[in-house]
């Protein structure tokens, strides 16, 4: 399941449009205020693994036997045989494109012959509900997936028996992905790639890898190429289910070198595994239910435990990152100093640009606050780039707003408008019309204050 985490590119310290108790009310709330059209994305640019084969194969036996919880998987289990999606429920009009868009990766990039269908029978079923329908189940998940079911009803009458117990699978045959219908089209669209992505392959989430949706970080919202070469091992033809993981292993190495030949001239890195401790910090500090001193106290632990395991990778990075996250408020001196450590050790671990970007945007929203436009865009420049790349709509309005914010405060005011109104095509998909009807709302309320200053 994708678990709910605090959105990494919201309340930038309220320099950009924050949500929308928080925006004025000078305009009233039911005029017509007409905004850009909803932008999309166009072709998928997915940037291929640079790590060894050795790595890759670790990882895809860990993610493959292993569940989210930590429990051990005796066999190999997947669909065997072509795979078939249909979508009930109430979708947004977003999801069905955004499933096509899917379906054809997963058919050209990892070679798994998967189609949709609209009757009864399919092997996956998308069931669009509320996010409270969901949450009446699982109060910490954005959305799950369930073997041996298709519908919310099914579940309720059997998630108490052995048939939805993922460890019980030898074969995969019939699923039910649940997706909120009631959030932005990347929200939705997030849940989409990360549930069919695990409906048809691995079940587990591990925070050691930097390059996919296969973390519980959030980071990456749509499929890596990493996360598109554990596919399609997934169903080379020398696998089947069944297989123990013993028996995987000794097929891996050939089905790597064929599928990632580079990835046999890299040296292996194998990183140290990530205790529950750290992940159970991470979750507290970051995820829904705890309060500012748990979240608090959870960031510090996290970063502890990191510095006493000696970490210098992306998770390192990540602790000093939550840390600036819970202190932005209560203490923007030494959260400033947090997000700077953060983007330090990102620096040093290949394929972390978008964990950048992410950094690089409260790195702006800080230097906005001290007034300073210059030091601002030169945070921002670099990383609008990576999030387009990496199709995240919501980090990309955020970058572009606080570039318009930094611009603003050059006094190059024209300029800061034209940004302002490119960022609100890309807020309608990453957050949703009526935020970004909010924003423009801000714009024409701002506009019309500096217009009466100077009156």
């Amino acid at each position: 399941m994708r678990l709910l985490m605090v959105p990494l590119f919201l309340a930038l310290a309220g320099c950009a449009t924050g949500p929308a108790r928080d925006l004025p009310t000078r305009a009233s709330s039911g005029s017509q205020i007409s905004l850009p059209a909803m932008k999309s994305f166009s072709v998928p640019r997915p940037e291929r693994p640079a790590r060894s084969n050795r790595d890759i194969q670790r990882d895809f036996l860990d993610l493959s036997f292993t569940l989210e919880s930590g429990r051990s998987l005796s066999v190999f289990s997947r669909f065997e045989g072509p795979i078939t999606v249909r979508v009930t429920g109430a979708p947004p009009p977003t999801l069905g494109p955004d499933l096509n868009r899917l379906i054809r990766r997963l058919r050209t990039e990892a070679g798994i012959n998967v189609r949709r269908v609209t009757g009864p029978g399919a092997n996956i079923t998308i069931h669009a509900v509320s996010r409270s329908d969901i949450q009446r189940y699982l109060p910490k998940a954005a959305c799950f997936v369930v073997p041996n079911i298709s519908s919310l009803s099914e579940y309720r009458r059997a998630r108490r028996q052995g048939i939805t117990n993922w460890s019980q699978l030898r074969t995969r045959e019939k699923l039910a992905i649940f997706l909120p219908n009631d959030v932005s089209p990347q929200e939705a669209r997030d849940c989409l790639h990360e549930e069919l992505a695990q409906a048809i392959g691995p079940l587990n989430d591990l925070y050691r890898l930097p390059d996919s949706v296969f973390n519980d970080d959030n980071v990456h919202t749509v499929l890596t190429g990493f996360d598109m070469l554990i596919l399609r091992t997934y169903y080379a033809p020398e696998l089947r289910s069944g297989m123990t993981r013993e028996q995987v292993a000794a097929k891996l190495p050939a089905i790597l070198s064929r599928y990632n030949p580079s990835g046999d001239k890299l040296s292996p890195v194998y990183a140290p595994e990530t205790p529950r401790a750290w992940i159970r910090a991470i979750q507290t500090a970051l995820g829904p239910g705890a309060g500012d001193r748990q979240r608090t106290a959870a960031a510090r632990d996290a970063l502890s435990i990191a510095k006493s395991r000696g970490w210098q990778d992306h998770r390192r990075a990540f602790s000093h990152f939550a840390v600036g996250r819970v202190l932005r408020f209560s203490d923007p001196d030494r959260a400033y100093q947090h997000f700077l450590d953060a983007d330090r050790y990102y620096r040093r671990t290949p394929g972390t640009s978008l964990h950048r970007a992410y950094s690089a945007s409260q790195l702006a929203a800080t230097a906005i606050l001290k007034g300073d436009g210059p030091r601002a865009l030169a945070f921002v420049a670099p990383h609008m780039a990576t999030a387009e790349r990496h199709e995240n709509a919501a980090l990309l309005a955020n970058l572009l707003l606080l570039r318009a914010e930094a611009l603003d405060l050059m006094g190059r005011h024209r300029e800061a408008e034209a940004v302002r109104l490119d960022s609100l095509g890309w807020a309608r998909y990453g957050f949703g019309a009526e935020w970004a009807r909010r924003a423009k709302q801000r714009e024409i309320t701002v506009v019309g204050a500096a217009n009466t200053s100077d009156g």
